[in-house]
Protein backbone atom coordinates (compact mmCIF):
# COMPACT_ATOMS: atom_id res chain seq x y z
CA UNK A 1 0.00 0.00 0.00
CA UNK A 2 2.87 2.09 1.08
CA UNK A 3 4.73 1.65 -2.40
CA UNK A 4 0.89 2.36 -4.43
CA UNK A 5 1.14 5.78 -2.50
CA UNK A 6 4.74 6.57 -3.67
CA UNK A 7 4.26 6.06 -7.41
CA UNK A 8 1.26 7.60 -7.29
CA UNK A 9 2.70 10.87 -5.96
CA UNK A 10 5.61 10.76 -8.03
CA UNK A 11 3.22 10.41 -11.27
CA UNK A 12 1.15 13.58 -9.42
CA UNK A 13 4.56 15.26 -9.44
CA UNK A 14 5.48 14.25 -13.04
CA UNK A 15 2.11 15.28 -14.24
CA UNK A 16 2.00 18.40 -12.32
CA UNK A 17 5.74 19.31 -13.65
CA UNK A 18 5.05 18.71 -17.33
CA UNK A 19 2.04 21.09 -16.93
CA UNK A 20 4.11 24.11 -15.38
CA UNK A 21 6.76 23.17 -17.78
CA UNK A 22 3.97 23.90 -20.48
CA UNK A 23 2.71 26.76 -18.98
CA UNK A 24 6.07 28.54 -19.08
CA UNK A 25 6.70 27.50 -22.46
CA UNK A 26 3.72 28.76 -23.33
CA UNK A 27 3.92 32.05 -21.73
CA UNK A 28 7.16 32.44 -23.39
CA UNK A 29 6.43 32.47 -27.21
CA UNK A 30 3.32 34.73 -25.67
CA UNK A 31 5.82 37.19 -24.66
CA UNK A 32 7.77 36.79 -27.85
CA UNK A 33 5.07 37.10 -29.88
CA UNK A 34 3.78 40.00 -28.18
CA UNK A 35 7.24 41.56 -27.70
CA UNK A 36 7.99 41.67 -31.87
CA UNK A 37 4.23 43.06 -32.15
CA UNK A 38 5.56 46.13 -29.51
CA UNK A 39 8.54 46.79 -31.33
CA UNK A 40 7.00 46.70 -35.10
CA UNK A 41 4.10 49.00 -33.35
CA UNK A 42 6.67 51.62 -31.71
CA UNK A 43 8.66 51.83 -34.61
CA UNK A 44 5.59 52.48 -37.30
CA UNK A 45 4.42 54.86 -34.52
CA UNK A 46 7.91 56.99 -34.92
CA UNK A 47 8.66 55.98 -38.74
CA UNK A 48 4.93 56.68 -39.89
CA UNK A 49 6.26 57.71 -43.74
CA UNK A 50 8.28 54.22 -43.90
CA UNK A 51 6.88 52.01 -46.44
CA UNK A 52 8.49 48.82 -45.23
CA UNK A 53 7.52 49.06 -41.18
CA UNK A 54 4.15 49.03 -42.08
CA UNK A 55 4.85 46.16 -44.70
CA UNK A 56 6.75 44.53 -41.52
CA UNK A 57 3.92 44.63 -39.51
CA UNK A 58 1.35 43.46 -41.96
CA UNK A 59 3.73 40.33 -42.16
CA UNK A 60 3.65 39.87 -38.75
CA UNK A 61 -0.36 40.02 -38.53
CA UNK A 62 -0.54 37.80 -41.79
CA UNK A 63 2.10 35.50 -40.08
CA UNK A 64 -0.31 35.50 -36.75
CA UNK A 65 -3.39 35.29 -38.49
CA UNK A 66 -4.79 38.47 -37.65
CA UNK A 67 -5.93 39.47 -41.65
CA UNK A 68 -7.67 42.30 -40.96
CA UNK A 69 -5.21 43.94 -39.23
CA UNK A 70 -2.63 42.50 -42.05
CA UNK A 71 -4.04 44.04 -44.83
CA UNK A 72 -4.76 47.60 -43.11
CA UNK A 73 -1.08 47.69 -42.95
CA UNK A 74 -0.25 46.15 -46.18
CA UNK A 75 -2.70 49.01 -47.16
CA UNK A 76 -0.96 52.06 -45.41
CA UNK A 77 2.51 50.44 -47.12
CA UNK A 78 1.52 50.65 -50.52
CA UNK A 79 -0.25 53.61 -50.14
CA UNK A 80 3.22 55.11 -49.13
CA UNK A 81 5.15 52.84 -51.93
CA UNK A 82 2.83 51.50 -54.50
CA UNK A 83 5.14 49.41 -56.48
CA UNK A 84 6.44 47.81 -53.72
CA UNK A 85 6.18 44.12 -55.03
CA UNK A 86 6.23 42.28 -52.03
CA UNK A 87 3.55 44.46 -49.96
CA UNK A 88 1.62 43.68 -53.37
CA UNK A 89 2.04 39.30 -53.21
CA UNK A 90 1.20 39.70 -49.37
CA UNK A 91 -1.99 41.54 -49.82
CA UNK A 92 -2.87 39.13 -52.30
CA UNK A 93 -1.82 36.25 -49.77
CA UNK A 94 -4.05 38.07 -47.53
CA UNK A 95 -6.91 38.16 -49.16
CA UNK A 96 -6.70 34.28 -50.22
CA UNK A 97 -6.10 33.43 -46.59
CA UNK A 98 -9.56 35.41 -45.81
CA UNK A 99 -10.77 33.18 -48.28
CA UNK A 100 -11.57 35.98 -50.65
CA UNK A 101 -10.45 34.19 -53.44
CA UNK A 102 -12.37 36.55 -56.11
CA UNK A 103 -10.84 39.67 -55.06
CA UNK A 104 -7.55 38.37 -54.59
CA UNK A 105 -7.27 37.04 -58.53
CA UNK A 106 -8.81 40.73 -59.40
CA UNK A 107 -5.73 42.36 -57.59
CA UNK A 108 -3.21 39.55 -58.84
CA UNK A 109 -4.18 40.50 -62.19
CA UNK A 110 -4.06 44.04 -61.57
CA UNK A 111 -0.90 44.45 -60.37
CA UNK A 112 0.56 41.39 -62.99
CA UNK A 113 -0.67 44.52 -65.47
CA UNK A 114 0.48 47.22 -63.82
CA UNK A 115 4.12 45.05 -63.70
CA UNK A 116 4.26 43.85 -67.13
CA UNK A 117 5.02 46.64 -68.98
CA UNK A 118 8.61 46.54 -67.61
CA UNK A 119 10.41 42.89 -67.78
CA UNK A 120 12.74 43.75 -64.49
CA UNK A 121 8.97 45.00 -62.54
CA UNK A 122 7.61 41.77 -63.97
CA UNK A 123 10.37 39.69 -62.66
CA UNK A 124 10.52 41.27 -59.30
CA UNK A 125 6.70 40.75 -58.56
CA UNK A 126 7.31 36.80 -59.50
CA UNK A 127 9.76 37.01 -56.86
CA UNK A 128 7.53 38.33 -54.21
CA UNK A 129 4.38 36.05 -55.24
CA UNK A 130 6.86 33.07 -55.11
CA UNK A 131 8.12 34.09 -51.59
CA UNK A 132 4.33 33.93 -50.69
CA UNK A 133 4.04 30.31 -52.41
CA UNK A 134 1.41 32.04 -54.74
CA UNK A 135 2.72 29.28 -57.85
CA UNK A 136 0.42 30.24 -60.16
CA UNK A 137 0.47 34.33 -60.31
CA UNK A 138 5.05 33.87 -60.22
CA UNK A 139 4.62 32.05 -63.35
CA UNK A 140 2.18 34.64 -65.41
CA UNK A 141 4.52 37.82 -64.02
CA UNK A 142 7.83 35.32 -65.85
CA UNK A 143 6.03 34.43 -68.77
CA UNK A 144 5.38 38.05 -68.73
CA UNK A 145 8.81 39.57 -68.20
CA UNK A 146 10.08 36.71 -70.95
CA UNK A 147 7.61 38.31 -73.44
CA UNK A 148 9.87 41.53 -72.97
CA UNK A 149 13.02 40.40 -73.12
CA UNK A 150 13.14 36.67 -74.12
CA UNK A 151 17.23 36.90 -74.82
CA UNK A 152 17.72 37.87 -70.84
CA UNK A 153 19.28 34.99 -68.69
CA UNK A 154 18.52 36.35 -65.50
CA UNK A 155 14.73 35.72 -66.80
CA UNK A 156 15.60 32.62 -68.01
CA UNK A 157 17.70 31.39 -65.24
CA UNK A 158 14.72 32.20 -63.02
CA UNK A 159 12.07 30.36 -64.74
CA UNK A 160 14.22 27.44 -65.19
CA UNK A 161 14.63 27.33 -61.46
CA UNK A 162 11.23 28.04 -60.85
CA UNK A 163 10.52 25.25 -62.60
CA UNK A 164 13.03 23.23 -61.34
CA UNK A 165 11.52 23.52 -57.92
CA UNK A 166 8.09 22.37 -59.10
CA UNK A 167 9.51 19.03 -60.72
CA UNK A 168 9.04 19.63 -64.35
CA UNK A 169 12.58 19.40 -65.30
CA UNK A 170 11.86 19.17 -69.24
CA UNK A 171 10.86 23.09 -68.86
CA UNK A 172 13.84 23.85 -66.29
CA UNK A 173 16.27 22.77 -68.79
CA UNK A 174 14.69 25.04 -71.70
CA UNK A 175 14.44 27.71 -69.87
CA UNK A 176 18.38 26.99 -67.90
CA UNK A 177 19.85 26.17 -71.45
CA UNK A 178 18.52 29.61 -73.02
CA UNK A 179 19.85 31.69 -69.78
CA UNK A 180 23.15 30.23 -70.90
CA UNK A 181 23.14 30.71 -74.28
CA UNK A 182 23.06 34.61 -73.57
CA UNK A 183 25.43 34.49 -70.99
CA UNK A 184 27.71 31.28 -70.54
CA UNK A 185 29.39 32.84 -67.43
CA UNK A 186 27.08 31.36 -64.95
CA UNK A 187 28.86 28.92 -63.15
CA UNK A 188 25.53 27.71 -61.32
CA UNK A 189 23.46 27.44 -64.23
CA UNK A 190 26.36 25.49 -65.73
CA UNK A 191 26.36 22.94 -63.17
CA UNK A 192 22.87 22.39 -63.17
CA UNK A 193 22.65 21.82 -66.91
CA UNK A 194 25.53 18.83 -66.19
CA UNK A 195 23.66 17.47 -63.85
CA UNK A 196 20.64 17.36 -66.02
CA UNK A 197 23.31 15.75 -68.99
CA UNK A 198 23.31 18.77 -71.06
CA UNK A 199 26.80 19.59 -72.43
CA UNK A 200 27.57 23.14 -71.88
CA UNK A 201 30.17 24.92 -74.79
CA UNK A 202 32.61 26.82 -74.30
CA UNK A 203 31.97 30.23 -73.45
CA UNK A 204 32.04 32.92 -75.36
CA UNK A 205 32.16 37.14 -75.14
CA UNK A 206 30.01 37.78 -71.79
CA UNK A 207 26.46 40.41 -73.34
CA UNK A 208 25.69 43.23 -71.35
CA UNK A 209 22.07 42.82 -69.32
CA UNK A 210 20.01 46.03 -68.27
CA UNK A 211 18.75 43.61 -66.01
CA UNK A 212 21.13 41.36 -64.93
CA UNK A 213 22.35 42.51 -61.39
CA UNK A 214 18.16 42.77 -60.56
Amino acid sequence: MRNILIISVLTLSLVVGCDQKKKISNNTIDQSVSYRETQLLKFVDTHFSNPNGHYQLGKYYQNVGMYAKAQYELNLALSLAPNLREAQAASVKVLLLSNEKTKANQLAEIYISQAGVMAQDALLLGRAFQAESLDDYALKCYQEAIKLAPESAPLQRQLGYFYLSKGEKEKAQEALRKSFQSDPYQADVAGELGRMGVAVEVPKPKKVDPIENT
